[in-house]
């Protein structure tokens, strides 16, 4: 990587022009951020999608009143560090009446962690000398406002905020063996361009080594990864795909069929769930009697107190899906429909159900430091001028009873940045977690589930911590996966995660193939952790392995 140790860069702060079709208001009323290395040319960070973004204002009667900004200043502050302030205004750029006098105000150390100060008046904040300039990044001319940064904080915000990628491969010079199966073991190590590093497997070319005598050979291999092409299966939502028995599994909501009945897919492999003529096997259908009648959402598979559980939503003839599960039989088999116990819908504490009015999805189970919890997304009013959006809930659960919450169920996100609630599609939804480090991370959806507008956020908690206490949480201010992220592949949200069987976290998730397409399809790929320890998810199979960088030879000594 190269480094400008011995010159003062340009950290450029601006909003971006709207375009309803392709980055509307909620997007481009946002705070973005580019570098310039020589003073005159800008490469913008986080692929030129918003970094900062004005939150909603919540009305008296509950619904969200989204806000967006204009005219960022970024300065230097007197204590220490760096201040952006913005004015608020609404959503479609009019003047917001509510904050007349005041700006909004962010304060960061070093452009990749930021505190959101809030509402401050005016005239404190105005910085003296004000640096302005125009300018064309990426085609499009921005007017923002510029300070000087050192260098090293200038490439330090390029490998934070710009997709990471395969740099290099690292073997030994030789390696000693006594048979095939020990040299098969053998991984190289693949450096990204943070520094960060992950074990690849190797195809080594054996044929002309003789393991019965010793001897030494020079030996050439190639990196491969499980890749897996995108878009997978066509017209599933939110994918899950799930290893037991011996076997791998697949559920998703099934938009080809008007998402009516939950079915699943066996496989002997992950891809063996994606092949030609794959077979989908019923086993929960529409039953009018038992209220299974449409909206059959989101189905999870789940190990709760060592039993397996499917966790899904359905609605009856009047439509309204709530959260159920459906428990394995002993012995059972995923694919027989007997084989599951009759669902039952979740209750609150009290026996009551999980809401009273409104509407409940997308529950998923979350196991951290010894304690159990539900997730799930909870609305009101939909479609009426009175809808609140889509909000993220959690309570504690008994592991041994994952039907009845053991606590009550407590707010954890609402949609109040512009990347959550564009264009009136107001969600937090099909929340998903994982466990890595000692920390919790969940995924969340937001904006338009069948367009290019959704997107994946997150939450961080320790896993130690109460995880119902929302100040253990911590919600990052831009999404982590969006339209911008990997090239081809519009609106990636409501995701799952798996482990395949070479031990790489896998997500998979639904996105469509071109910028206006409305029909959900599905990918998947490996999760990356970077030299931070932060999970990234948009490191595209190209990223990931770099073909220039696929084949290697190392000396092999024979014993």
């Amino acid at each position: 990587m190269i480094t400008y140790e011995n010159k003062q860069c340009k950290l450029l702060v601006y909003t971006r022009q709207t375009n309803e079709k392709s980055y509307p208001d909620g997007l481009a009323r946002s705070i973005h951020f580019a570098v310039s290395r020589d003073g005159q040319h800008y490469q913008p960070l986080h692929q030129n999608y918003g970094i900062l973004f004005a939150q909603a204002e919540i009305r008296s009667d509950n619904t969200i009143c989204p806000k967006g900004v204009k005219d960022p200043v970024v300065f230097v502050m007197s204590d220490r560090g760096f201040g952006i302030v913005a004015t608020r205004v609404n959503e479609d750029g009019s003047g917001d009446e509510d904050c007349r006098g005041q700006m909004l105000l962010w304060r960061t150390v070093d452009f990749m962690d930021f505190q959101d100060i809030g509402m401050v008046e005016e005239d404190s904040y105005i910085p003296d000398g004000e640096r302005k300039e125009c300018c064309v990044i990426q085609g499009e001319t921005v007017t923002g406002s510029w300070i000087q940064i050192d260098a090293g904080l200038c490439d330090r915000l390029l490998l934070h905020w710009n997709p990471l990628s395969h740099v290099s491969t690292y073997l030994p010079d030789s390696v000693t063996v006594t048979s095939r199966e020990e040299l098969e073991t053998l991984r190289a190590t693949a450096v990204y361009s943070d520094g960060s590093t992950v074990s690849k497997k190797v195809a080594w070319q054996t044929e002309q080594v003789d393991f019965s005598t010793p001897g030494i050979y020079q030996v050439k291999g190639s990196l491969y990864d499980t890749h897996y092409s995108f878009p997978l299966a066509r017209g599933y939502g939110d994918p899950v795909i799930f290893p037991w028995e011996g076997k791998w599994y697949f559920l998703g909501t099934n938009d080809n069929l008007n998402d009516i009945g939950i079915y699943v897919r066996e496989a002997d492999t992950v891809s063996g769930l994606f092949g030609e003529g794959v077979e989908e096997h019923l086993i929960l259908g529409v039953d009018e009697e038992k209220g299974f009648v449409q909206t059959f959402w989101a189905p999870e598979f789940h190990i709760i107190g060592g039993q397996l559980y499917i966790l899904f939503a359905v609605g009856g003839k009047k439509w309204g899906p709530q959260c159920y599960l459906m428990k394995l039989k002993t012995g059972g088999r995923i694919i027989e429909a007997e084989s599951w116990e009759i669902p039952v819908k979740v209750l609150r504490q009290n026996g009551k159900p999980l809401a009273e009015s409104g509407i409940t999805l997308d529950m998923t189970y979350v196991s951290a430091g010894g304690r159990s919890y539900m997730v799930w997304s909870y609305r009101e009013h939909i479609g009426t001028p009175a809808d609140t959006g889509s909000m993220l809930y959690i309570a504690e659960v008994d592991a041994t009873k994952p039907w009845q919450l053991s606590g009550e169920p407590v707010l954890l996100s609402r949609p109040l940045f512009g990347w959550e609630n564009v264009n009136g599609t107001i969600n937090n939804e099909g929340p998903h977690a994982f466990v890595y480090d000692g920390k919790v991370f969940l995924t969340y959806s937001g904006g338009d589930a069948a367009g290019y507008t959704y997107v994946l956020g997150l939450l961080t908690a320790d896993a130690t911590q109460n995880l119902t206490d929302v100040s253990v949480w911590k919600k990052s201010c831009t999404p982590v996966l969006s339209f911008y992220s990997v090239e081809g592949e519009y609106g990636p949200g409501h995701n799952s995660f798996f482990i395949d069987d070479d031990g790489n976290l896998m997500i998979a998730y639904h996105a469509e193939d071109a910028l206006e397409s409305r029909l959900r399809s599905d990918g998947i790929r490996r999760i990356h952790f970077d030299v931070q320890g932060t999970p990234r998810f948009d490191v595209s199979a190209a990223r990931d392995l770099n073909p220039a960088l696929r084949d290697v030879s190392i000396q092999v000594i024979v014993q």
